[in-house]
């Protein structure tokens, strides 16, 4: 047990044991490190996926539009408060990274994080999630005993002993979120390779489909091996003997999900965690291999840490100094006090309740959607993928009686309130409100959204015939209008494959199912010269709306639909019906022949293989020199957009790793260049007031200055040119 775990298992036989475990003295370097690096990458957070370098964008100073706060009575304070509200986090994150005023920073950090993150629910994920619950646990730990600036100011502090508890309570968290990730993903859509099967097409899976096909990249490497991974990494990290290892896999295994996915810094804080498990003096033994020279500016590698008051130490250690019982507690703590018996109630509690929160909703039901509970806190990362075939919003105004449609998102820069029921509702009160002020007095309000999740039929998620404004909504009971998800059908997926697979490029196919009773109103585009609607299963009514005229479909039967008109589909059956639309767009088909016949001659003119003579306004085109000319022809805008493009691909495909590297860097740059100006904007109007609009709106167009294509390319070659002398590139 001690080999394996670090502890016996008498240990556990007992409260004043297991008090005595959780408050053991151990090397504060390991979670020194962690601190450092946690405070740093959220320094760099806040500007980037936090966002304070687009604050003026995301909360919209002076206008009425639609939030989603957690608690309806959240509201984001004035444009430059919230500036100065970023500023604290960004300086408790500092402060976290550099240890100095710790627990001030950690308060700092975490009070004006929550306050952000609850304002918003739309931007929810797990990992900001995670970033709030490590801020709040460094809070209440002895985080800045190792190489920090507090232990510089105060020598009680530096390098001294941290209690046990304080490395479990961030192990045990790392470990759920790996473990109960894995769990999650036991879901059927997952082991089935459902849920991220378009991952397999990715550049990073290259060398996997040299040797299987995309469909066995996509179960056996994306599906299965990740939830593999999810599942043992937790247990694997803890063990010497497959530590070593399993470090190879998850670093491997977080750098391909930060070219995977846009997640900030997720996979960087991941890895961050990962020296967690080692022995906790491994800082000590790495630096202590850096030359002397640079000792000065690395963290110490001098052991022994000494006694805090914050462990417990074994009086038989105390003893055999010949120390009296007075004296000892002077020197060392060896009867626990209410400190210590806190910590190790604490570390009990929280971990009881990280296990138990992503199973929590039975309690939460009103956030039960197809998916369980408020998205964020149930590590089912990546689980369930969704596309929106369609969105309609419909109004009645209850005086007149008049109907009137919106445009989806009208109003709000969200789109994630199609998928939530909680965020329906706010959503739609705040359109009454809205709607109140274009003389459209207690307008009812229903949503029409269909979904497809995990490559199922497109089905109503909502139902249509409920007015969202009046419409019951409680965190604690279930949703009364949330349609159910026909998980029955969910073998269909197969067909599926077969269907697309049967059809040629040109045609395109939309599967859907709908409600017994209900309708799904249609338009075919005039584009759409060549529609037909299948029926799999149940018995459809179609109504075309100009002909009035209606055709009963059964199983396995089909029609043609005009273009240019609605129709209605009316399910009859007592059954869910699947049916689906076969289309191909001919308009589309057309443009695509038109281009493919100008690339085909653009190449016989670079080869010298065309013999005719050629238009004088496609010459500077097809030969690559049309510069500034004005293009009018929609083929020909159709064309150059896509040469631009493929060049452009070309181009970063071909990029040395310093052209990369330039690109990347100059991006970033641009980035927390607007952060600071707008910061240094809003400082400004705090402490001497608003400046004239003119000059306002001339610094904002300055802080939104950014790099073009064109520029950056250019610069790129200039450094080539001059690498071996020194160069200044003014921005």
């Amino acid at each position: 047990m001690r080999k394996l775990f670090g502890f016996e298992l008498c240990d556990l036989s007992s409260w004043e044991r297991l008090l005595r475990l959780l408050n053991r003295p151990t090397d504060p370097a390991s979670l020194g490190m962690f601190r450092f690096l946690f405070g740093m990458l959220m320094v760099i957070d806040i500007p980037q996926e936090r966002g304070m370098s687009s604050l003026d964008y995301k909360y919209l100073d002076g206008m009425d539009v639609c939030r989603f706060p957690l608690f309806n009575f959240l509201k984001p304070l004035p444009m430059d408060w919230m500036y100065l509200l970023y500023v604290v986090m960004l300086f408790g994150a500092l402060g976290i990274m550099l240890g100095c005023l710790y627990r001030i920073s950690c308060l700092m950090f975490i009070s004006t994080y929550w306050y952000v993150f609850f304002l918003d629910k739309t931007t929810w994920n797990n990992h900001s999630y995670l970033y709030g619950l490590i801020g709040f646990q460094l809070t209440i730990m002895d985080a800045n005993r190792y190489w920090s600036i507090d232990g510089f100011f105060n020598s009680k502090k530096k390098n001294a002993h941290v209690p046990l508890w304080n490395y479990t309570v961030l192990r045990a968290q790392i470990f759920i979120v790996y473990f109960i990730a894995g769990v999650k993903k036991l879901d059927g859509d997952w082991v089935g390779g459902y849920s991220m099967n378009y991952l397999s097409q990715h550049w990073l899976f290259d060398p996997f489909r040299l040797i299987f096909t995309d469909e066995m990249t996509s179960l056996i490497v994306v599906h299965g091996g990740g939830l593999i991974l999810d599942l043992t990494a937790g247990y694997l990290l803890f063990f010497d003997a497959t530590r070593p290892i399993t470090i190879v896999f998850v670093t491997y295994f977080h750098c391909m999900n930060s070219q995977l996915f846009s997640i900030g810094m997720f996979p960087y804080a991941m890895l961050a965690t990962t020296p967690l498990f080692c022995y906790p003096d491994w800082p000590r033994r790495l630096f202590a291999k850096f030359p002397t020279c640079l000792r000065g500016v690395l963290p110490p590698v001098m052991t022994n840490p000494q006694t805090s008051v914050s462990c417990l130490y074994p009086e038989v250690e105390l003893k055999t100094k010949g120390l009296t019982a007075e004296q000892s507690l002077q020197v060392k703590p060896t009867r626990a006090s209410l400190r210590h018996k806190l910590g190790a109630v604490f570390t009990i509690i929280y971990i009881a309740e990280q296990f138990f929160l992503p199973y929590s909703h039975f309690i939460t039901q009103g956030y039960n959607n197809w998916t369980n509970g408020l998205y964020g806190y149930s590590w089912d990362m990546m689980v369930h993928s969704r596309s929106h075939q369609h969105v309609k919003i419909t109004y009645r105004d209850t005086k007149t009686g008049d109907i009137g449609y919106l445009n989806p998102g009208v109003f709000t820069q969200s789109r994630r309130w199609k998928d939530h029921g909680d965020m329906l509702k706010q959503y739609a009160v705040c359109l009454s409100h809205q709607l109140s002020k274009y003389n459209i007095s207690e307008p009812e309000i229903s949503f029409d959204i269909w979904v497809s999740i995990n490559e199922r039929f497109q089905q109503r998620i909502f139902d249509p015939r409920v007015d969202i404004v009046k419409a019951d909504w409680s965190p604690f009971k279930p949703n009364p209008w949330l349609m159910p998800l026909l998980v029955d059908l969910s073998p269909w997926r197969a067909k599926f494959s077969e269907v697309e697979n049967a059809l040629d490029n040109q045609t395109e196919v939309v599967f859907i199912a709908d409600f017994p009773g209900l309708c799904l109103e249609n338009f075919v585009s005039e584009d759409l010269g060549n529609t037909s609607l299948h029926v799999l299963q149940g018995e459809v009514n179609v109504e075309t709306v100009m002909e009035k005229k209606n055709y009963t479909l059964k199983k396995d039967e089909k029609m043609q639909l005009p273009a240019g008109e609605y129709h209605k589909v009316y399910t009859i059956s007592q059954e869910p019906s699947c049916y689906m639309y076969i289309y191909v767009n001919t308009t589309d088909v057309a443009v695509e022949k038109k281009v493919a016949k100008l690339f085909e001659l653009q190449e016989q003119v670079r080869n010298g293989t065309e013999t005719e003579p050629i238009p004088p306004e496609l010459q500077n085109i097809l030969n690559g020199t049309n510069g500034d000319i004005n293009v009018t022809d929609p083929i020909l805008r159709v064309f150059l957009r896509r040469q631009r493009r493929m060049e452009e691909v070309q181009k970063r495909r071909k990029a040395t790793i310093l052209e990369k590297l330039y690109r990347f860097s100059i991006k970033k740059y641009y980035l927390f260049r607007r952060s600071f100006l707008m910061t240094a904007i809003a400082m400004r109007n705090l402490v001497f007031g608003l400046p004239p609009m003119e000059q306002l709106a001339q610094e904002v167009a300055y802080a939104n200055l950014k790099y073009t294509d064109e520029q950056a390319q250019g610069e790129t070659q200039n450094v080539n040119m001059q690498k071996t002398e020194t160069s200044h590139v003014e921005l």
